[in-house]
């Protein structure tokens, strides 16, 4: 065990409302006599996950209730508005022309088949409506068909959010201008991973887009996908990639690898499920005041998975029946879940 998380623990071990002060100061502390230190270099993170699973959930609620309902989750949904055909090489997505998968390239849904189904997920209790396009970049036409999107699912009385790929200059206010609320633009991964994922654009390409979404005014919502091969450094590297960025993200969404047949990572090694539950913890403690999603994989998780990753911290899902050109849990599982734990949904 590490000093550091020998501190931790025994700070844990001294009560509840001081040590989560002490925690805080503790990890925010500069590992050296350093210029302006980052509030969460690699080392911390990879403490935290250090940490006795049973320390780790603890400080991860002492956070979470400190800024959040302990009991409310959000449920979101996500709809591909155009599928397949994307001419990245993302080693985890279905979606790349260059991969042989049962999904198909799809032409972009038109305007009426979008508001239908976000008008259906807001009647099914979602409050958060998210559209996602297979491509590198949108080209202008398809921003102006955006707009039109962006606009009529707001106009529905929903939160909205978009993932669309890499912007161009002025393509992030016109979709402020029609009121998309969050932009979404995974860091996936941790730089020193992230070349074993994708070679078609790198880390600065993802965080030059990340600076042309907050300078426009929109929320950013940007997590990562776990379970692709990465040792737990590489996961504490993604963590405190997000968690160093200034601000951090209001969302962040934790995807575990959802293996598709085809697909370069098809075939990796599972991720041991608690090691899962162990980033939400991790990412809940290092971004209090953000949304915490349990994304992609949920399909393979048990209920009991889910009710730990929701006491460490994840405050919201994506419901429905398909997560992009995955699986997802059906409504009713989600709504006997929910019911079996407690939560209530917002």
């Amino acid at each position: 065990m590490s000093q550091l998380t020998s501190d931790i623990t025994a700070d844990l071990e001294m009560g509840a409302g001081s040590a989560a002060d002490r925690l805080t100061d503790k990890l925010a502390e500069p590992a050296g006599t350093v210029a302006e230190p980052p509030r969460w270099d690699v080392s911390r993170v990879e403490a935290l996950l250090d940490l006795p699973f049973s320390d780790l959930i603890h400080r991860a609620q002492l956070v979470h209730r400190q800024y959040h309902d302990a009991n409310a989750v959000q449920l979101s949904t996500l709809i591909s508005v155009k599928t397949g055909g994307c001419p990245e090489d993302c080693g985890y997505c279905p979606q790349a022309a260059r991969y042989h998968t049962s999904v198909e390239n799809q032409d972009m849904l038109s305007l009426d088949e979008v508001v239908t189904t976000a008008a259906a997920a807001k009647a099914q209790g979602a409050s958060r409506f998210c559209m996602g396009a297979a491509w590198r970049g949108p080209k202008q036409r398809d921003i102006e068909k955006m707009v039109e999107m962006v606009s009529a699912v707001k106009a529905l009385g929903l939160e909205t959010c978009a993932t669309l790929g890499m912007l161009k200059s002025g393509q992030a206010e016109q979709l402020r201008q029609a009121g998309l609320d969050y932009y979404n633009h995974n860091l996936d991964t941790a730089p020193e991973f992230y070349d074993e994922i994708i070679t078609t654009r790198n880390y600065e390409d993802r965080l030059d887009t990340l600076e042309k979404v907050r300078s426009a005014g929109i929320h950013v919502c940007c997590g990562g996908i776990v379970g692709m091969g990465e040792t737990r450094h590489a996961r504490a590297g993604l963590i405190g990639q997000l968690a160093n960025l200034d601000p951090y993200p209001e969302s962040v969404p934790i995807n575990h690898l959802v293996q598709v047949e085809g697909t370069p990572l098809h075939g990796t090694a599972a991720l041991d499920p608690l090691e899962f539950v162990r980033t939400i913890a991790a990412a809940r403690i290092t971004m209090p005041k953000a949304m915490v999603r349990l994304s992609a994989g949920r399909q393979e998780m048990s209920d009991a998975v889910q009710a730990l990753c929701f006491l460490a911290g994840a405050n919201s899902i994506f419901y429905g029946d398909k997560l992009l050109t995955t699986g997802n849990p059906e409504a009713e599982r989600d709504k006997a879940l929910f019911h079996k734990l407690g939560l209530r949904s917002i």
